[in-house]
């Protein structure tokens, strides 16, 4: 991207990157527990509490806020 584009997202440099899980529960779960393996979080508790997502039904979803 180059600056232009970059002063067109509506995004905060104060905002904090997430990464959203989506799928089953048991996938979910699975993908919570790999990236605290791999430390791609330090601790479980980064992660929202599973929930149903709202837009896909039968799915859930968790965010890890970094």
């Amino acid at each position: 991207m180059n600056a232009e584009m970059n002063d067109l997202l509506p995004v905060s440099h104060d905002d904090k990157a997430q990464i959203w899980i989506i799928g089953s529960r048991e996938q979910v779960l699975h993908l919570i527990n790999e990236c605290y393996v791999k430390k791609l979080a330090s601790d479980r508790i980064k992660f929202t509490p599973i929930v149903p997502a709202p837009f896909a039904a039968g799915k859930y979803m968790s965010v890890l806020v970094r």
